[in-house]
């Protein structure tokens, strides 16, 4: 995200930090962390949307009123299918795609949003793999980082983390590596000693640093499915 935030961007960080991350509510820290600003500006930021009605604020604690969730979930929404129409429409890889996402959502109207909705058959998914709202995606209940997975393990790419989405440098190396929704893969060895763990993604074998890994979603895979290999590119 860029560095001067509007009060929808705290409302949609609100929302991804409360909702898609390892089950944490958002706090001051985590939300100047994600966004990237000084914790004063955070806490300004904070009370402005209190006094607007969209957030109440408890303990550290920030949750979305009704008002403020019903905002985030419509700007989330839109977000990710202009995402899904630059990279399946327009062909753009999922990291420029996201970052162009972030340029054109505020011209998109509501009747552009459904009419890009329906040219694209309802997508339940952005391109990382995180559900688009209303759209009837569902995360998996046993899904983890990578890192936490054992070696010896077999698991599928769910999603990338929104945190991952805002660096490019990490979308084009997850990318170039494979590490797509719906790849395949298994953890062969992991040393936290080193802070590393080597993977192997479709016909590829490589070493991931803990904090890289800990950005991609990951569910065990069915026995019967090990045999998957990972998409070569983006899917579509």
């Amino acid at each position: 995200m860029p560095h001067s935030h509007g009060y929808q961007s705290y409302v949609k960080a609100i929302y991804i930090l409360g909702t898609e991350g390892e089950g944490q509510p958002a706090t001051a820290a985590r939300l100047a962390e994600f966004l990237n600003v000084a914790a004063p500006t955070v806490s300004q930021s904070l009370r402005r949307l209190q006094r607007k009605g969209y957030v109440t604020l408890d303990d550290h604690r920030i949750t979305l009123t009704p008002a403020g969730y019903r905002l985030a979930e419509s700007l989330v929404r839109r977000h990710r299918i202009v995402e899904r129409w630059l990279q399946d429409g327009l062909g753009l890889d999922w990291a420029t795609a996201d970052e162009e996402a972030e340029r054109l959502e505020q011209a998109v109207s509501p009747v552009v949003e459904q009419a890009l909705d329906r040219l694209l058959h309802h997508p339940k998914t952005c391109p990382h793999g995180n559900p688009i709202p209303g759209n009837g995606a569902q995360l998996a209940d046993n899904g983890q980082p990578l890192d936490k997975i054992e070696p010896g393990q077999t698991v599928v790419v769910e999603r990338i983390l929104e945190t991952a989405e805002e660096i490019r440098d990490l979308l084009e190396f997850l990318g170039a590596r494979g590490l797509y929704p719906g790849a395949i893969v298994q953890v062969l060895e992991s040393s936290p000693y080193a802070g590393s763990m080597m993977v192997r993604c479709g016909e590829r074998t490589f070493t991931l640093a803990p904090e890289v890994a800990s950005n991609v979603w990951v569910y065990p895979v069915a026995q019967s499915d090990e045999s998957c290999t990972a998409p070569n590119v983006a899917p579509g």
